[in-house]
């Protein structure tokens, strides 16, 4: 298929068709592609935190690619379809929906705060919530109903985003507890990929250490994003234990640097 192998456009020529906290969006080389560009930028509580981490896209990228080459080859549909560079993929074009759709295992962040949890402890079961993404409004908690109401998704569309979730939680509990990681709760983003007449829900956005709690099983420590949050520091060597434990990263390599090769 031709817009696998597109033709490559400088950033500065193309056209932007949205830009977020961590990623811009260009037109892609064919109808109904996008180019999907990973920012250095590292942002909390609703970008009121904000300062720039060299070599933070790079490993994000890396590490979402993998994620959803892994998703795509077991059958989970996806909006990806491959990396073009260090910083860049080629991705569907989809109509997002507007949620946020979390999985929780294990009482962490504003779970742990809001129920008066102690943090770490495991759940009865995994736990999956909404938010409704609007960043005037803080991404507030929303139920079914609420989304159904106001028509962010109807009721089939609302247990095809709960089957997606869930196998994606499946899958990735198992892929990082073989690399010795505690999957606590992650995050992702769907949307509707159109087909023709035909259309079907699909896992959007990014899975990366930015949207995923991630714990090493022995010493607890954190790999993830709260390294930033909570002011801990480390965040690019923890991104980059990630993808050395996943096999992206070479244990001498350097994101900052030309970016990680990736080990054959």
């Amino acid at each position: 298929m031709d817009f696998l192998k597109p033709r490559y456009t400088p950033m500065n020529r193309r056209r932007r068709i949205y830009e977020g906290k961590a990623k811009v969006l260009y037109e892609g080389p064919e109808p109904g592609t996008l180019i999907q560009h990973f920012k250095d930028d590292a942002t909390a509580f609703n970008a009121q935190k904000h300062e720039i981490i060299d070599g933070k896209g790079v490993l994000n990228n890396r590490i979402s690619e993998y994620i959803f080459q892994n998703l795509n080859d077991i059958g989970v549909p996806t909006h990806f379809l491959r990396r073009l560079n260090m910083r860049e993929q080629l991705i569907r074009e989809v109509e997002i929906i507007p949620l946020e759709v979390v999985v929780r295992n294990v009482a962490a962040g504003s779970l742990a705060t809001r129920l008066g949890l102690e943090e770490g402890t495991q759940l009865p079961r995994s736990i999956i919530e909404f938010y409704y993404k609007n960043d005037a409004l803080n991404d507030p908690m929303v139920s079914e109903e609420h989304i159904t109401a106001f028509g962010w998704a109807n009721p089939q569309e609302i247990d095809d985003i709960m089957a997606l979730a869930i196998r994606v939680n499946d899958f990735l509990s198992g892929l990082f507890l073989g690399v010795g990681i505690r999957l606590v709760d992650f995050k992702i983003e769907t949307g509707r990929l159109w087909e023709g007449d035909l259309m079907r829900i699909v896992v959007a956005d990014e899975i990366s250490p930015d949207s995923c709690r991630l714990w090493d099983i022995k010493s607890k420590d954190k790999l993830d994003k709260d390294r930033f949050r909570r002011d801990m520091g480390g965040l690019v060597e923890a991104y980059s234990e990630v993808a050395r434990r996943l096999g992206i990263l070479s244990e001498t390599e350097n994101p900052t640097a030309n970016g990680p090769r990736l080990v054959q």
